[in-house]
């Protein structure tokens, strides 16, 4: 058993067991006495620090792990020994040095680079990023902002999006060099020679570091301003995702939970899915698929929303990331596998057709046509689709209903009237559309000289939903008189056609006789007014096939309106 202890790295707590505390400690005394008395120790040792803590924050997978001797070999490893490199100023520049860890190479990360910056140190962070001279991508941006505005857009988003290079390790980082105590010490004593060269020069550089820092000064300032104002909206945007985020996954954790595995409640549509599905699959199942492939998403939106808002939010680790990322392709896998099985369903479309004699007992004048209907109507859950509802027989099982009927009237090949019935239903191959369809329910009958049919169909339940539908014909010969109960109102097709254009809904008013054209001749329609006349002393008012005619005087001739096809004329005379 070993002893932890808390150690406050760089500003970052760490639990860390007692026998590495001890190596960490040593090898941090060792580098402190190594930079004894060299100039910028401090700043040197506050960015080995920083970097150490960077490492061990790196390897950690949860705020309660503890750091071992391996994590802290490991590190070191990286870092350097102190014996690794001289600290001491070289006696002869021309020598090198004994060991050097400073042409590690890393991939380099891309910071604006806040030391040679003109305005926000954009440019300066692409030259060390991209390896480009700044000058021509200071260029690049000008063309673009002047020709398309894209450039000032793009310098405005790299400002506010890329962060500078404030430390030592993060300058490293920039121009890829490796973060270990060699490159960190060298980074350092270059700023104070950098500092020493310009307190030497600066009889030459005054007025150009005054014209440069004036303006550094300005863009500064406006720096600062754009970043308060994006760090407000990136704040209020940061609530309305977490708001977004949680609320979209509550409503899918209830919805999972109530209707997808323990149907707590019942929701209207629930059983219909069963009706519906034909990929067999659990509707806990398509629930847990659809949480995972819709919440994921959210989660990361709510943590972004949480990231926006808390700058030192700890990470939820590359695990957790890449753990819920596997799901969310599995989830989004298996729903598109499902959809496609469920689409695969209604690929074919099959017929059957039945087409009968209607053998009345005997001569008849007046055919009368009646819908009847049927109690299962009044049982349906009030939940469509395709038409299609849920309804119960006596004996409590389940069938498919539709109400949608239509029926047509066309002229038949010969002096026998028939009735064709043609149901249609769909599947996932020719062979089960065709048997699927032949499972629809449809009746009619005859009783004197009136034709009853049923204005619903019905199906097994284990048949579900597949655009199950019919389309009755009657054929009748030329001459044959039929009427229409008030019933039929609402199931005559488009395919029946009459001599006065009513509407469908309009034809079961009246009686009709099929002419040799197939198109209904009413028999008891009114006769058409063809004109009205209405005549006074003062005028005319005519209404006919042509138009409207209105000429209207006074019996002083005084005043004269008349409308007709010419337009509106209208004449007053001044009274004596």
């Amino acid at each position: 058993m070993n002893k932890t202890v808390n150690i406050n790295l760089a500003n970052t707590i760490f639990h860390i067991d007692e026998e590495a505390y001890n190596k960490l400690r040593r090898y941090l005394e060792a580098i402190k006495r190594s930079f004894a008395g060299t100039p910028g120790s401090d700043e040197i040792l506050a960015d080995i620090e920083a970097r150490i803590s960077e490492l061990f924050y790196e390897k950690m997978e949860n705020d309660r792990q503890v750091i071992t001797q391996k994590e802290v070999d490991e590190v070191v490893a990286i870092m350097g020994q102190p014996e690794d490199y001289m600290v001491d100023e070289d006696i002869f520049e021309d020598e090198p040095r004994a060991k050097s860890t400073t042409t590690t190479s890393r991939v380099k990360k891309l910071y604006r680079d806040i030391d040679s910056k003109y305005i926000g140190g954009v440019c300066s962070g692409l030259e060390h990023y991209m390896g480009l001279d700044a000058l021509w991508i200071r260029l690049i941006f000008i063309f673009l902002a002047i020709f398309t505005g894209f450039g000032f857009i793009a310098y405005i988003l790299l400002w506010i999006l890329v962060p500078e290079a404030a430390t030592t390790s993060q300058k490293l980082d920039m121009k890829g060099e490796a973060v270990n105590i060699s490159n960190i010490e060298r980074k350092v004593k270059e700023g104070f020679d950098d500092v020493a060269d310009k307190v030497k020069n600066a009889d030459y550089e005054k007025m150009g570091n005054k014209v440069k820092s004036s303006g550094k000064t300005f863009f500064d300032t406006l720096g600062d301003i754009i970043m308060f104002l994006f760090k407000v909206a990136g704040k209020f945007i940061g609530i309305l995702l977490i708001i977004i985020g949680a609320a979209t996954m509550i409503g899918l954790f209830i919805g999972l939970f109530t209707v997808g595995v323990l149907d707590m409640i019942h929701i209207p549509g629930v059983d219909f899915y069963e009706m519906v599905n034909s990929t067999q699959a659990p509707v806990w199942l398509v629930s847990l698929l659809s949480f995972l492939a819709v919440g994921i998403p959210f989660f990361f939106l709510f943590y972004l929303g949480l990231k926006i808002l808390v700058n030192n939010l700890r990470s939820i680790g590359n695990i957790a990331k890449f753990s819920l990322l596997g799901l969310w392709l599995i989830a989004l896998i298996g729903l598109i596998i499902l959809g496609v099985k469920q689409v695969s369903a209604h690929a074919f479309t099959g017929s059957i057709s039945e087409k009968q004699v209607l053998a009345f007992e005997s001569n008849i004048d007046t055919l009368r046509i009646n819908m009847r209907s049927t109690e299962l109507l009044d049982n349906i859950e009030h939940v469509r689709l395709n038409g299609m509802s849920v309804t119960y027989t006596d004996d409590g099982d389940r069938l498919l209903i539709s109400d949608d009927i239509l029926f047509d009237i066309k002229k038949s090949d010969d002096s026998l009237a028939h009735i064709k019935i043609r149901k249609d239903a769909d599947g996932s191959s020719f062979n089960e559309a065709r048997e699927r369809a032949g499972a629809i329910n449809y009746g009619y009958s005859i009783a004197g000289s009136t034709l009853l049919l049923d204005d619903f169909i019905t199906t097994d339940a284990k048949n579900m939903v597949r655009d199950q539908e019919i389309r009755v014909t009657i054929y009748l010969p030329e001459g044959a008189v039929v009427s229409f109960d008030e019933s039929a109102k609402g199931h005559i097709g488009r395919s029946t056609k009459n001599d006065h254009e009513l509407y469908r809904s309009e034809i079961v008013d009246y009686t009709w006789a099929l002419g040799n054209n197939g198109e209904l001749k009413c028999q008891d329609c009114p006769e058409i007014i063809e004109d009205e006349i209405l005549e006074d002393d003062n005028g005319r008012i005519i209404i006919n096939e042509d138009g409207v005619d209105i000429n209207i005087e006074d019996e002083n001739d005084s005043f004269k309106l008349k409308i007709d096809e010419d337009g509106i004329k209208i004449k007053a005379k001044e009274k004596d």
